[in-house]
């Protein structure tokens, strides 16, 4: 009897001939609002040579890249309640991963992880032939096991840093009879959905086409660097600081791309600025902050406001504030 109780529950959640008619649509698998505070950094390689491009035709993938990577504002953000990853659909857990160490791969080294470059993670098997991957999960995070049915939404395990990753991201891929498909623009012969988005509709807008997105900004008292975004330490910045600098950090910037920063006393005056060449090249993130060590009289009370200015290539541009309010000395 519980053996059947098994067989029956693993068929519900792959789909009964009935219910692999209807659309296969796939939920956002971590636990965060995408577009607010978490974001898509990379998509599936559309080009089938030596070069790279994504669904829209951009660059925001690299070569033979056959997933999205949907990346957390920070290490510190990864690895609390927003890191949680999620069942995508209903489905089977097919197999799993959970001993990798949970290590950034620029510390450890690519060779490290030869063979194992998911690191820790986990396939299920869904109606219709589907199948999605979780990669990059922290060690021994791990929910589930092969053979459980999952439901839509549970949990399965938390976002780290195992495997071929460099910053804490889930890496998230969907394939049908063993084929890649993009979840953004699929394209499946005889699939139930060939046409359109996979997402559910509740999280499409949040899933937009990224252009350079601001993933972090703040104040500081002093350089900042990627290691303090990522571990939430840049130290805030205060009246009585030795300096006062603002910092952004943005991801999917495109060639010919110019960033500028300027930081604004009370009164309007520019206090410190700094105006980037175009971009040679794509580039994943960049770090920028300017500023300026505090006057022997002290911060004039009042709101300092950052501004951060994007200029791509085609004229188009996009603006992002921030701001601090000092008490004075």
């Amino acid at each position: 009897m519980r053996a059947r109780i098994l067989l029956v529950a693993l068929g519900t959640a792959l789909g009964s001939p009935g219910a692999q008619a209807e659309a296969f649509r796939l939920q956002l698998p971590l636990a965060c609002e995408p577009g607010r505070n978490c974001f898509v950094q990379h998509h599936v390689d559309h080009d089938p040579g030596p070069d790279a491009r994504d669904y829209a035709g951009g660059p925001r993938t690299y070569d033979r890249h056959d997933g999205t990577d949907l990346r957390l504002t920070s290490r510190v953000a990864a690895a609390g309640p927003l890191g949680r990853v999620r069942a995508a659909a209903a489905g089977r857990v097919l197999r799993t991963r959970d001993d990798a160490p949970d290590v950034s791969v620029r510390e450890a080294g690519i060779e490290t992880v030869e063979g194992v470059e998911c690191g820790n993670g986990l396939v299920v098997a869904h109606a219709d032939g589907y199948e999605t991957q979780y990669c990059h999960l922290a060690k021994g995070s791990l929910k589930v096991r092969p053979g459980e049915a999952v439901a839509a939404g549970q949990e399965l395990g938390q976002v780290g840093l195992s495997g071929a990753s460099e910053f804490p991201h889930l890496h998230f891929t969907v394939r049908r009879a063993g084929r890649t498909v993009d979840p953004f623009a699929p394209d499946v012969a005889g699939a139930s959905r060939p046409e359109g988005s996979l997402w559910d509709e509740g999280i499409r807008d949040g899933l937009a086409y990224p252009a350079g997105t601001v993933l972090n900004a703040g104040f500081s008292g002093g350089p900042v660097s990627m290691a303090a975004v990522e571990a939430e330490a840049t130290g805030g910045a205060s009246a009585q600081g030795d300096a006062l600098v603002a910092w952004v950090r943005v991801i999917g910037l495109d060639a010919g791309d110019v960033q500028s920063l300027i930081l604004r006393t009370p009164d309007g005056r520019i206090l410190s600025t700094s105006r980037q060449p175009p971009l040679t090249k794509p580039r994943a993130q960049a770090l920028m902050f300017v500023g300026r060590k505090r006057p022997a009289e002290g911060w004039p009370s009042g709101t300092y406001v950052a501004t951060f200015s994007l200029v791509r290539a085609d004229g188009s541009a996009a603006e992002h504030s921030f701001s601090l309010r000092l008490p004075g000395p």
